[in-house]
Formats: C-alpha cells, structure tokens, sequence
C-alpha cells in the first residue's frame, strides 16, 4: 500500500482538514459575542442609535458565524469514534471529561441565551436583555476553556494515571487537566487571538462602508440618506475594532512569548522544530528568514537575530537551546525506535510558525497605524469637506489633515487585512499539532496507534472526500451571508424599542400560564419575529 494514502494519513488529512475549516469561526464566535455585548451595553447605558444600529449589524454576523460553527463542529465529535476508536478507547475517561463539561455547561448558556437574545428584544427588558448576551459571550469563553484544556492534556499529560488491568488512561485530578500551566497559557493566547481576529473582521468591515463614503466626497457625490445614517455606527465600531485590535494584539504577542517558554520546556523538540535549530547552541539565534532546505538545514540564505531563541526559551540571550538531532536521540533511546521517527516535518513548523507570528502581527500594526490616523477624526480631506449639517460632524475634518493619498491608503490597509488573523489562526494550530508528531498524547500514545484498527482506506478515503465537498459547499453559502449582510450594512430604518418591556410574573387571573392578558397576547402574536432570518 502506498504510505501516502495510508488510512492514518488519510484520517489525519480529513481531521486535519475540518479543524482548520471549523477554528475560522472559533475566533469570531468567541469575539464578536464580546463586542456586539459591549456595543449593546453602550446603548442600554447611553441610548444612542448609533450604538443600537452597530449592535444588530454585527449581532447578525454573529448569529450566522455561529450557526455555521456549531454545524461543522459536530463533524469532529463523529471522527473520534470512526476513525480514532484507539485513541478515544485509551484517553476517553480522561479527554471526555472536560468535553462533557463544555457541553453540559458552556453550550448550555449558549443555546439558550442566544434564543432569548434574538426573540427578545421587545419582549425583555432592555438589562435583562442586554445580561442575554453577556451570557452568550461567556459561555462562548467557557466553551473554549474547556475544549483547549482538553487539546493540552494532549500536549501535556497530567492528572492520570494508567490502569494497569485495562491499559487505559484514568482520570485521578480533573482540577490538574483544567488549571495546568499549558491549559492556562493556552487559553490565554487563544483568546487574545480570538479577539484580534474579531477586531480585524470589525475594521475591515467599517473601514469598506467608511472608505466608500470617502470615495464619493472625493467625486463630489451626495451621500444617500442610508449611508448618511449608517456612517455614525461604522465610525463608532471602527473605534472600538481599532481599540480591541491593539489591547488584543499585546496579549497575543504576551501570551505567545509565556507559551513558547512553556513548550521549551514540555516540548522541546517542537520548539526546535520551529527554528530548524538542528544542533544544540549557546546562545542560541533566532530566524527570521531563510532560503533553502530547512529541513535538512541547507538554508543559502539566513537572515538570524543572535542569542533572541535563548532569550524566548529562558529569559536571557546565553542559554543553551538543545536542537533536533540530539532531542531525536533522547527520545529514542527513551521511547524505543529509531531517531527520526520522532522528528516532525520541519518544513510545516518552521513556516507554520513564522507565517502564524507574520499574519497575526501584521493587524496588530494594522490597529496601531488605524488608531493613529484616526486619533483627529480624519475622515475627509479639507478640499472636499462638504457643508456643514449635509453629513456627521464626526466625519468632518477639524484639524491639519493627512495627505488624501496616506488617508487612502490606511483606508485599504484595513480592509486587506481583515482575513489576516484568520490564516494566522490556522498556521498556529497546524503548527501546534503537526510539531507534536509522532504523538497522539505526548509521550503516552503515538498517532500511529491511535487510528481505528477496522477502518481500511476506502472508508476513510470516501469520507474524506464528502466530508472535504460538504465543507466547500458550506463555505460558499457562509461567504454569500457574510459578503450581503456586511455589504448591506446597519438597518438604520429599524428603531429601537420604543419603550422598555417590564417581565409580569404568571398570575392565577392569567391562569398560570404567562405574564400578560389575551389581548396583550393576541396583539404579540401579531408582531414579526424579531431579528430573526
């Protein structure tokens, strides 16, 4: 059989493959849930339409990102039993504890706030509403907690012990799997890269609806009364995404330096792996850029920053960092096997690194060049400032402006860079797993042990393929949603609540059974579904 298309290559292709798909819209649930909570709380506390506009807009973005990620997400929780029986059979006390919890508690508020989120908007009073979403953002949080605890007992076993009758792993300290440094440094990186991907996403959006404005002033155009009204919720959410995208991007820069610290320590050879560090040095440099065959160390060009590896891995610019070739000695000589079998693809962790560090960096200056550019409301050159009152003031130029053409070009800066934390996203989780191979569990299970035994590579092959087209599919009616509600913009004809519901407690004249009377309730049967699709 061709190696290739082995059935373990094969399952690791196609989970592979709907993980990366289903983590797109991890991030933008986890943030968006945030943000539309902060941008509602804004408007409960301050009743501005500009806030309550935002709120919908990008709450209904929201509601379709998730909606698609729950869908693709389930296809993961079917993999496990079809093409990973070892594994779920050896770990399955241990790695469906914190799964049953997230499911049991995190997408219990989720589920059900979201629906009284959207049924509720003139239904519920506007704080109790408002707590709806809150709850949502937290049990997207929550969510995520528990499946990354999960994800870094893989990396970094603890709490277990291994039944010596069965041969199976045992669950001994819960506490230990969900409050393990790795799960701690792990949480924390996801979610600031969470929300510097939600950031983006918010100023690439706002910055098209602001630019296109811009282009028409620049031609002499009159602004419709739509895009009029729309500009002061683009304004605000581009000031928050500008805001959220620096906070965020510092805490990702942070809270990758802490994880990098804690894999040279639990996994070094992925750290070595990283920088295709194939020998020990001391000190050790760090490469930025190189030309060649890294995986057999052959790089023509290198451009390297001295001593900068030993610094990430131990906090000053002398300290030995062991490389590949020793590491794959030591775990043989521990393990069993042949050096090599422990080295990963080098290609896919040393670029996987650099590609995740470049993209999520990139919108991270992307939000400092925006705050700055914005920091006097520079919207509008001075030459084509157009009368007072035909536009928002917040789109009137007030002091000396930047030149039209730098004005243009952090306008496209933000829009490109939308989609950047994305694939930043994705390269940090193929590098995350890809640098653990050979293991399933390291140190505990190797991945070739882990593939179910009775799967043969028509089955995988097959599922792999629907699985792969079903996806695609997915993916085109994601992106139509996504492009028409986000080209279409703020609904500024829908009004806010003209006034707040109060909750009525059932009452025996109600007969038990709600809180308002026949015509009251005839006259809600009435009304449209709110926010609803």
């Amino acid at each position: 059989m061709n190696l290739a298309l082995a059935p373990e290559t094969l399952a690791r292709w196609q989970f592979g493959i709907t993980t990366v798909y289903h983590f797109l819209f991890v991030p933008l649930t986890i943030s968006l849930a945030a943000i539309t909570a902060g941008l509602q709380t804004a408007w409960v506390r301050t009743g501005k339409e500009k806030y309550f506009h935002a709120t919908k807009f990008w709450g209904k973005l929201f509601l379709i990102n998730i909606a698609m990620g729950v869908v693709t997400g389930l296809v993961q929780e079917f993999q496990f039993g079809m093409n990973w029986s070892a594994y779920s059979r050896f770990v399955g006390d241990v790695f469906g504890a914190p799964l049953a919890m997230e499911a049991l508690l995190a997408f219990f508020f989720e589920s059900t706030f979201i629906g009284l989120w959207i049924f509720g908007w003139d239904r519920l009073p506007k704080k109790i509403h408002c707590a709806c979403i809150w709850i949502v953002a937290v049990g997207t949080v929550l969510s995520s907690y528990f499946i990354l605890a999960a994800n870094s007992w893989m990396q970094h076993p603890v709490g277990y012990t291994v039944d010596k009758a069965t041969g199976k792993a045992r669950l001994t300290d819960i506490w230990a799997v969900l409050t393990q440094n790795t799960t701690l440094v792990v949480v924390f990186h996801t979610l600031t890269a969470a929300f510097l991907t939600g950031a983006a996403f918010i100023v690439g959006i706002s910055s098209l609806h602001l630019w296109r404005a811009r282009r028409k002033q620049l031609k002499g155009e009159e602004l419709g009364e739509k895009q009029r009204k729309q500009i002061p919720a683009m304004v605000a959410s581009l000031r928050v995404g500008l805001v959220v995208a620096v906070i965020a991007g510092l805490g990702t820069a942070i809270s990758g330096d802490s994880l990098g610290k804690v894999m040279f320590e639990q996994q070094p050879m992925k750290m070595a792996a990283a920088e295709a560090l194939w020998d020990t040095q001391a000190p050790a440099p760090f490469s930025v850029f190189a030309v060649g065959d890294v995986s057999q160390g052959h790089n023509s060009v290198e451009i390297e920053v001295p001593g900068l590896l030993s610094f990430l891995a131990h906090s000053n610019f002398t300290d030995s960092v062991p490389g590949i070739n020793d590491i794959a000695a030591q775990e043989a000589g521990r393990y069993g096997g042949k050096a090599e079998d422990y080295i990963p693809s080098i290609f896919m962790t040393f670029w996987g690194f650099r590609l995740m560090i470049g993209f999520g960096m990139t919108s991270f200056a992307a939000g400092l060049v925006g705050l700055w550019t914005t920091r006097r409301k520079l919207w509008l050159a001075p030459e084509h400032r157009p009368a007072e009152g035909t536009i928002p003031r917040l789109m009137l130029t007030r002091t000396r402006e930047l030149s039209p053409s730098l004005t243009a070009w952090s306008w496209r800066v933000g829009i490109l860079t939308m989609g950047f934390p994305l694939i930043a996203n994705s390269f940090g989780w193929i590098f995350t797993e890809m640098g653990r191979q050979p293991w399933a569990v390291y140190g505990l299970m190797r991945t070739d042990s882990a593939v179910s035994p009775g799967v043969s590579q028509g089955e995988v092959l097959t599922s792999l393929v629907v699985f792969t087209l079903l996806y695609a599919v997915l993916a085109v009616v994601e992106v139509r949603l996504l492009t028409k509600y986000a080209k279409a913009g703020p609904d500024t004809d829908e009004k806010p609540p003209a006034k707040d519901p109060k909750l009525r407690l059932p009452s025996a004249r109600d007969g038990g059974g709600g809180g308002s009377s026949s015509a009251e309730a005839a006259e809600d049967a009435d009304k449209p579904l709110t926010f609803a699709y």
